[in-house]
C-alpha cells in the first residue's frame, strides 16, 4: 500500500503528463500558420510526458528489472535541440530542416544506443563483475549507478537555451520578429536555463561531495533529489504546454519577406542608428518620418517597414525613446543642475510638456518628477 507521500507524488506527476499529452495532442493538428512550432512543441511535450509516465509507472512497481525495463528508454537529450527549433520556427521566416540540422540531434542518437546497450548486460548478468566485459561493467557503472544521463541532458538544455537567446538578438533575425509580444518565448527559454542550471549544480554537489562518500547506492532510487526534479519536469510540461496552446495560433510575422528584403532592410537601420548616433536628428522638434527618410536619402516606406520590423517600434515611440536617452544624459552633467527639467527636454527635442510626460512614463515607467530626482 501507497503512502500518503509516494500518493502526491503520483498525482503531482499525472497533473504535468496529462497535460503534456492533451495539449501536445491538439498542437500536434494543428493547421495554422504555425503548424512547424506547434508540431515541435508537441514533440517536446510528448517526451516529456514520456518521462513523467515511465516514473508514475516506477511508483506502480513496473519497469524496474522486469519486462517493462528494456522498453522504457530515456530521451532526454533530446529537449535541447527541440527547443532551440521551436524558437527559430517561430522567428525565422521559411525556416524549413535541412540535412546539417539532423547533427543536433547525434546525442540523441547516442543516447538511445548507449541505453540499450547497457539494459542488454541484464542478460549476462550472473551476480558478479566477471560476468560482464569491461565496457559492459563500466557502462552500466556510469550510466546507471551515477547521474550521467541527467548531467548531459542539463547541458546540453543549457547550451542550447543559450544558443536560441542568442539566435533572438541576431541582427538577422531581428526583421523576423513582428511587433506582437515575444516575452513568453524568452520566459520559457529563461525558465529552462534556470531550471537546468539548478540541476547541474545539484549534481555537481552531489557527486563530488555526497556520491564519493556512499558509491554504492543507486542514483535512480535513492538519491534525495530525485523526485523534487521530476516535480520540477512536471511543473515546466503543465506551463509550457498552457503558454503554447494560448499562442498556437500567434502570427509572429506580418509578412513574408525575401531574404534581399530583410538584408535591406537591416542595413538601414545601421544605417539610422549610425546617423541618430552622429548628427541627432532627433533632438529637432519639428522632425518627421518624411524628413528624416529624405535626411537619410531613402524612401519613407522603406524606413517606416524598418522601424516596424527590425526596430519594433512606431516613428514617434522610436524618437521619443531617443530623446528621452538624450535627456538622460544632459541630466547627469553637472553643469545643468541649474536648468529645469522642462527646460532639458525642449533641448532634447520634446515640443510639449504633455508628449514629454507620455514618453518618460512609457519608456522608463516613473513620473518626470521620479527623474528628476534619480539624477
Amino acid at each position: 500500500m501507497m503512502d500518503t507521500t509516494t500518493t502526491l507524488i503520483i498525482i503531482l506527476l499525472s497533473i504535468g503528463c496529462v497535460q503534456g499529452v492533451i495539449y501536445g495532442g491538439i498542437l500536434l493538428k494543428s493547421t495554422k500558420e504555425n503548424a512547424q512550432a506547434n508540431r515541435l512543441l508537441a514533440t517536446i511535450l510528448f517526451f516529456l510526458s514520456y518521462r513523467l509516465l515511465v516514473q508514475i509507472l516506477r511508483l506502480f512497481g513496473l519497469g524496474r528489472y522486469d519486462t517493462w525495463y528494456y522498453f522504457m528508454l530515456d530521451f532526454s537529450w533530446i529537449h535541447g535541440p527541440l527547443l532551440y527549433f521551436y524558437l527559430k520556427s517561430h522567428i525565422a521566416p521559411n525556416f524549413k530542416f535541412q540535412k546539417k540540422d539532423l547533427l543536433h540531434f547525434i546525442p540523441f542518437v547516442v543516447q538511445i544506443g548507449f541505453s540499450i546497450f547497457v539494459r542488454l548486460q541484464n542478460l549476462y548478468w550472473e551476480g558478479s563483475r566477471e560476468s560482464l566485459s569491461w565496457l559492459g561493467y563500466w557502462g552500466y557503472v556510469v550510466w546507471m549507478n551515477l547521474s550521467t544521463i541527467y548531467f548531459v541532458a542539463s547541458i546540453l538544455i543549457i547550451i542550447y537555451t543559450i544558443k536560441a537567446q542568442g539566435l533572438m538578438k541576431s541582427t538577422d533575425l531581428k526583421a523576423a520578429i513582428s511587433s506582437g509580444n515575444m516575452d513568453w518565448l524568452k520566459r520559457v527559454l529563461m525558465a529552462f536555463k534556470v531550471y537546468f542550471s539548478l540541476v547541474l549544480g545539484i549534481l555537481l554537489v552531489d557527486f563530488i561531495f555526497i556520491n564519493n562518500a556512499r558509491f554504492t547506492s543507486y542514483f535512480y532510487f535513492t538519491q534525495f533529489y530525485y523526485y523534487p526534479f521530476f516535480i520540477g519536469i512536471a511543473g515546466l510540461t503543465y506551463w509550457l504546454g498552457l503558454e503554447g496552446y494560448k499562442r498556437k495560433d500567434f502570427k509572429n510575422l506580418k509578412a513574408r519577406i525575401s531574404n534581399e528584403e530583410l538584408a535591406q532592410l537591416t542595413h538601414i537601420e545601421k544605417e539610422l542608428e549610425l546617423t541618430m548616433k552622429k548628427n541627432k536628428w532627433f533632438k529637432d522638434p519639428e522632425l518627421t518620418l518624411s524628413v528624416l527618410a529624405s535626411k537619410m536619402n531613402i524612401k519613407p516606406y522603406l524606413l517606416t517597414k524598418c522601424l516596424n520590423t527590425v526596430k519594433q517600434k512606431k516613428f514617434a515611440d522610436y524618437i521619443n525613446q531617443l530623446r528621452v536617452e538624450e535627456l538622460q544624459l544632459l541630466l547627469q552633467r553637472p553643469e545643468n543642475s541649474k536648468f529645469t527639467l522642462l527646460s532639458l527636454a525642449f533641448e532634447a527635442g520634446f515640443n510639449s510638456k504633455s508628449s514629454f510626460n507620455r514618453a518618460v512614463k512609457k519608456h522608463l515607467g516613473i513620473s518626470p518628477s521620479e527623474l528628476k530626482t534619480s539624477f
